[in-house]
C-alpha cells in the first residue's frame, strides 16, 4: 500500500496549542499512522460529510482523505463538543 501525505490546516495549529502537552505527541503519533493506513479500524465517516473521524483518547481528529492524489488532510483537532460545532 502506497503512503500517504499528511498535510494539516493552518487552524490546526491553534487547536493543537490549547491542548495540553502531553497528549499532543499521542495525537500527533495517531495522526502520522494514517500515512500507512488513512481508514483504521475505529475509523468514522462523518454523515453529510467526505471527512473522517478518529479518537485518541478523549480528542478526536477530523480529517479528509485524498486517495487519487494520496494526501491526508487534518481539519479540527478537540474535545467532541469542539470539534462537532
Amino acid at each position: 500500500m502506497a503512503r500517504y501525505k499528511i498535510f494539516f490546516r493552518e487552524s490546526v495549529r491553534k487547536d493543537l496549542g490549547i491542548l495540553p502537552k502531553k497528549e499532543i505527541q499521542k495525537i500527533l503519533h495517531r495522526i502520522e499512522a494514517l500515512s500507512e493506513d488513512p481508514r483504521p479500524s475505529g475509523c468514522e465517516k462523518l454523515t453529510g460529510e467526505e471527512k473522517y473521524r478518529i479518537r485518541q483518547g478523549r480528542y478526536r481528529i477530523v480529517y479528509s482523505i485524498r486517495d487519487q492524489e494520496l494526501t491526508v488532510w487534518v481539519v479540527k483537532i478537540g474535545h467532541r463538543k469542539d470539534v462537532y460545532r
